[in-house]
């Protein structure tokens, strides 16, 4: 999580702020259809957070819209309300309120959100993105780097990745807008993701090689969903990527001064 001056809320205030870009340009592009899908996701979201709010005698919170973004823009497509009720409501509870609240969760509540519906409901076939949407990810990346509330290595050991796999002819046709996109909304999210220096790189570069994986590896996978089982995986690594990265700096500070 952002530390300093900032508290929770001003950082999901940036948060949104930063995705504007990306968000303004697949309203754009998705039209009505985009619009109700966000509208539904902020009311389910924002009534779960407000029964919780009221149960714990919390302040509300901005957190339920930066998931709400993310669950609209990539679930899987013609769900219907009523699962996509059934999504929001079981990764909103489960993914975050339960935990309390953000900035104490471990996986991104979108995430949860998102894998239930894959695995609820594997018929319905997922997003994809146009390449506006794509570019509009890259200076919603650059707004959240510069702002310092989105990790700029752990976008770095992703593009790695990607870069070395272009390289070598491996990059899937198709794969880039929906890993970007996953990659800025949900594996760089600053409560989730790893916390080191080292374990950022390695967060970064372990989702690019899972999603890589996935999407060679089973066919019938659509780039959004492998992207997202990526995501999922390489949140639940980040605790052991940053142990791993205090790991090797204690063997190194002990190599170089000795024992304490």
């Amino acid at each position: 999580m952002t530390r300093g001056l900032w508290d929770r809320e001003t950082v999901a205030l940036l948060l949104i702020a930063a995705y504007a870009p990306m968000a303004l340009t697949w309203l754009w592009y998705g039209g009505t259809g985009a619009l109700g899908r966000l509208a539904l996701a902020l009311l389910v979201a924002g009534l779960w957070h407000l029964v919780f709010m009221l149960a714990r005698a919390q302040p509300p919170s901005l957190a339920g819209a930066v998931a709400a973004l993310a669950v609209a823009m990539l679930a899987p497509e013609d769900l219907g309300p009523l699962r996509l009720i059934l999504g929001i409501s079981f990764g909103t509870v489960m993914g975050e309120l339960v935990f309390g609240g953000w900035g104490r969760n471990v996986v991104h509540p979108a995430t949860v959100t998102l894998s239930f519906l894959g695995f609820g409901f594997p018929a319905f076939g997922w997003p994809d993105f146009v390449p506006p949407v794509f570019w509009a990810a890259l200076p919603a990346a650059l707004i959240g780097m510069a702002t310092g509330i989105l990790s700029g290595a752990l976008m770095a050991g992703a593009a790695l990745v990607a870069a070395l796999a272009w390289a070598n002819g491996a990059l899937v046709p198709g794969l880039m807008p929906a890993a970007t996109v996953v990659l800025v909304l949900l594996v760089a999210d600053p409560v989730t993701s790893a916390a080191t220096g080292l374990g950022r790189w390695l967060n970064g570069a372990l989702y690019a090689a899972l999603t890589l994986l996935f999407a060679t590896r089973w066919e019938a996978v659509a780039p959004a969903q492998a992207a997202v089982a990526a995501a999922l995986l390489a949140a639940l690594a980040a605790p052991l990527l940053d142990e791993t990265a205090i790991a090797l700096w204690l063997a190194r500070r002990r190599r170089r001064h000795g024992r304490p």
